[in-house]
């Protein structure tokens, strides 16, 4: 069956329908502006502020099973997206702080595995290390002695999805750098100081970067055809 006939697929001939794009994606704008139009205080903790975080990122989840090629790449996307909502849902409550860092590092684990190690351009990795070590190590020195470990191997695996995110480039090295600016916020916020509308920044620029990396499959080259 012609690909070009089927009205869900996202790609037509190489080219991105723009206007499946944005209808796909409905879903998600609109779990977004729920989210912060409803803004549950923290709190609050409850399975319905729990779904309320989650769905945005489900629904990116959805949007990427209109996309027709790269099938291998989507379903790791996939993988990472459910495993976010899995941590997003865990840090609604206080106690489950290490179940969503743990959902989340498994995300990160889909996400470097999408993303492969071509081209590795390992001088970027140099560079990663250098800028991001410092501020690991100065948080790591304001965390209780049990939350080093898993915090540090968290850091190092975020790390390394920084470096292959920016060695693909595209929405893929845009969504790696707003996923890690959440993410450095968030411990900012939780471990060393309190930060005005720290919440604000942390959700804006995560979804923005589940965002990106969701997009990342649409430029994404799909099994090859006779």
């Amino acid at each position: 069956m012609d690909a070009g006939k089927k009205g869900p697929l996202l790609r037509t001939h190489g080219s991105v329908q723009h206007p499946a794009v944005c209808r796909w994606l409905s879903p998600f704008l609109l779990a977004c502006c729920t989210y912060f139009l409803l803004w549950i205080p923290e709190d609050q903790p409850s399975w319905v502020s729990a779904l309320v975080k989650c769905l945005p990122v489900l629904c990116l989840a959805g949007f990427l099973e209109a996309v027709p090629s790269g099938r291998g790449y989507v379903r790791l996307l996939q993988g990472a997206l459910v495993c976010s909502a899995v941590g997003d849902a865990c840090l609604i409550w206080p106690e489950a702080f290490l179940h969503g860092m743990a959902a989340f590092a498994t995300a990160h684990l889909f996400y470097l595995w999408a993303f492969g190690l071509a081209p590795l351009k390992p001088g970027l990795l140099l560079l990663v290390l250098l800028a991001s070590t410092p501020y690991l190590g100065f948080l790591l020195l304001q965390l209780p002695p049990d939350m080093i470990p898993p915090v540090t191997a968290y850091g190092l695996v975020l790390t390394a999805v920084l470096w292959r995110g920016l060695a693909r480039g595209g929405s893929t090295a845009w969504g790696t750098v707003l996923f890690v600016l959440s993410d450095g916020v968030l411990a900012w916020d939780a471990f060393a100081q309190s930060l005005p509308h720290a919440r604000l920044v942390i959700m804006a620029t995560y979804y923005a970067a589940q965002l990106l990396l969701a997009l990342s499959a649409l430029g994404h080259p799909g099994p090859k055809t006779d």
